[in-house]
């Protein structure tokens, strides 16, 4: 039997791949006996901050890592295609639906026991996954840190707020994808110089929220829009509020846009694109309506700041995810030091993959370091003088001799014929 902590994508995913090869699994999930300050529900893989995967082109490495998951028979790949929403060429979910069904996948599995309770200490005796995301309690957290001689296990994230679409004037948003690639998904709210120089003024000034210790923690995947505005008047023009691609109907170019992309598939719910904010609420509501189009805007979530936590990797693990000197034990998700919803799927899948081969033949089997998911292994496991959870990106594989217009596909190629000859000795 292995016990798995935290029913996020990672222990979600590590639960249905053991179970569904005979192993018996009791899942626990301290929700809702015990909330975290992030989630609002007590479902499985539960989307705290966007609702966008990201990219589905396989000759992007958050694609690749997506098509090795769908290889290896991912259920957090399985139930996002099930209940995507249209988001041009990203693959975005219904995340209510989403997790929903992910729930009831889990809790109907005859080899996995669900346990609503907090863990807050760990036996090595036991085979275990520690998944407990990046929300674990403060008394697991302790317990880790504790264990591992790690002083701080935390970085600080911020999410976007959520409109109600119904309250987005139309008569001056418009559908459109950048440059029209893919179906035209998002709803973009144009603004001119004048309009996009007061609304920067606004926001500078207006108050936020900050916890301690928060600018020394701050993941920069997830900068809080004001934070990154405080470089220069220019870097939201070439960040989330670029105009690039998105010329009106009437064909003029806007001086800068603010992109919504759509939350649920009953498309009432739209999530502002790279609008991660720690600004008090008021001051939101106030800005956000000084947006063209937003003018009247129901905000349905207002954003917020939580802490996230993870491990000092390079110290701790393997590159199958496994603790050095206490075998028994995995872990898997954003508490292993990657970053994202699909990579944190990815890496549960990855320990519950070497924990198979661990409880079968005494052995871990690491996938293939030329794979999206076993170059984040690799990541994760390899020495850094300044370790920082990471995305999926081509930086973390082997480089390929070739034309820069040919090296996507022979990493896509590479990957696939890699993981390919790794399933087959399986």
């Amino acid at each position: 039997m292995v016990k798995i902590i935290g029913a996020g994508f990672a222990g979600s995913e590590a639960a249905w791949y053991l179970a569904e090869r005979g192993i018996k699994v009791k899942l626990y999930e301290m929700r809702p006996v015990k909330m975290t300050p992030a989630h609002v529900t007590q479902n499985f893989a539960e989307l705290v901050c966007s609702n966008s995967f990201r990219s589905n082109d396989p000759l992007n490495a958050v694609g690749l890592l997506k098509k090795e998951m769908e290889q290896i028979g991912s259920l957090i790949m399985e139930m996002g295609y099930k209940y995507q929403v249209p988001s041009g060429s990203s693959l975005a979910v219904d995340r209510v639906r989403f997790s929903e069904a992910v729930t009831e996948k889990i809790k109907n599995h005859p080899n996995i026991e669900v346990v609503n309770e907090e863990v807050t200490e760990l036996n090595e005796d036991e085979l275990t996954i520690i998944a407990a995301g990046p929300l674990a309690s403060s008394n697991l957290s302790q317990f880790i840190a504790k264990k591992f001689n790690q002083g701080e296990l935390h970085f600080f994230d911020a999410v976007a707020p959520i409109i109600a679409a119904d309250s987005i004037n139309m008569d001056i948003a418009y559908l459109k994808s950048r440059y029209d690639k893919g179906e035209a998904a998002y709803i973009n709210c144009p603004m001119t110089k004048e309009e996009y120089e007061a609304f920067y003024e606004a926001l500078m000034t207006a108050e936020t929220v900050v916890p301690h210790d928060f600018e020394n923690n701050v993941f920069e995947g997830c900068m809080p829009v004001e934070d990154m505005g405080r470089r220069g008047p220019e870097t939201l023009l070439f960040g989330p509020l670029k105009p690039v691609g998105l010329r009106k109907p009437d064909g003029t170019k806007p001086y800068a846009v603010v992109q919504l992309r759509q939350d649920d598939a009953n498309k009432t719910m739209y999530n502002m694109v790279g609008f991660q904010t720690h600004l008090k609420w008021g001051d939101q509501k106030r800005i956000i309506q000084m947006i063209p189009g937003l003018e009247n805007a129901e905000i349905l979530r207002y954003g917020v700041i939580h802490r996230n936590t993870y491990i000092e990797s390079p110290k701790v693990l393997n590159n199958g995810y496994q603790v050095k000197n206490i075998p028994n034990w995995f872990f898997a998700g954003q508490i292993s030091g990657v970053e994202g919803y699909v990579e944190s799927a990815a890496s549960g899948l990855s320990a519950a993959i070497n924990m198979y081969n661990y409880i079968k033949t005494g052995e871990i089997k690491p996938l293939p370091k030329d794979t999206m998911i076993g170059a984040m292994a690799r990541y994760v496991s390899s020495y850094h003088e300044t370790f920082v959870p990471m995305n999926a990106n081509f930086g973390l594989v082997n480089e390929v001799v070739a034309k820069k217009f040919e090296r996507k596909q022979h990493y896509h190629d590479r990957a696939m014929e890699a993981l390919k000859g790794y399933l087959g000795d399986k």
